[in-house]
């Protein structure tokens, strides 16, 4: 496949995963949308792109691992899990309903592919650190991603599992930072500020990369660039705009956790 071809497809991907997120949360009548379609381009990269994986044998040992820590997001992550043959698609129209494997929050114990648990903020990157650490015990070359939000990093316990990575040189572990600016109660500057982001990252020992959040080319680069550290574990700042996708709403703080209704799905997806 050519670049251009490869481009494009990429594109159509977060396209339909985008469709997915506010189908199904349409659908439920409850979620996150905002967070969700600005983390679709990353997740697209990631699964479509440059992660090892096997839907067909989701418990590889071989496999690369992915930790979605902000849990909220889980109807992107439900969509590319789905879209890359790790359960029907038609399970999307599932989502939060009772006895569903698409609980509002990642569910390790009943979602094919979802390798932790989330949704309590702030303990993702713990875990992270805690599988690649297992991970070079057992001699394994896999690596882990885990992608956190930005008002998820006003948590401390991101910042001890940060110093904990920079001590143990955990070099297979990627984190991916979602920064979208805005988090349930405002924006994020206003709420607590974490500015600025690049220098607290260096500062605590990690190999820092900013990019577009939604420039799926940036994004593969700096992932292919993040595996050739050693030494130290990496993150890609990836500026993303919340509710990308849907112009009306792209930056409005009142749709972190609102779905949309029939008349908004309806517009949303002729934009789509």
């Amino acid at each position: 496949m050519n670049t251009i071809q490869k481009q494009h497809d990429l594109k159509e991907k977060a396209r339909q995963v985008r469709v997915d997120i506010l189908d199904m949360l349409n659908r439920s009548g409850s979620g996150h949308t905002g967070g969700s379609l600005s983390a679709a381009d990353i997740l697209t990269a990631l699964y479509f792109s440059h992660m090892n994986h096997d839907s067909n044998n989701p418990t590889w040992e071989d496999r690369d691992r992915f930790v979605l820590s902000k849990g909220h997001g889980a109807p992107a992550l439900y969509s590319v899990l789905a879209r890359c043959g790790y359960f029907d698609p038609e399970e999307l129209k599932s989502l939060r309903k009772t006895g569903s494997m698409l609980q509002g929050h990642p569910d390790m114990k009943t979602t094919p592919g979802v390798e932790m648990s989330t949704g309590s903020l702030g303990q993702g990157l713990s875990i992270a650190n805690g599988m690649a650490l297992g991970l070079k015990l057992d001699k394994k070359s896999c690596r882990v991603y885990v992608l956190m939000g930005d008002g998820e990093i006003q948590e401390g316990q991101i910042w001890e599992a940060a110093m904990s990575a920079a001590h143990y040189k955990i070099d297979n572990l990627c984190a991916l930072l979602d920064l979208n600016g805005l988090q349930i109660d405002g924006p994020v500057q206003e709420v607590m500020n974490i500015q600025p982001v690049q220098d607290k990252w260096q500062s605590f020992g990690w190999h820092v990369f900013e990019v577009d959040g939604h420039d799926i080319d940036a994004i593969l680069d700096a992932l292919y660039k993040a595996d050739k550290i050693k030494g130290k574990p990496s993150i890609i700042i990836c500026n993303t705009v919340k509710g990308k996708g849907v112009s009306f709403f792209e930056n409005k703080v009142e749709y972190h956790g609102v779905s949309p209704s029939d008349e908004e799905l309806e517009r949303a997806l002729k934009e789509l």
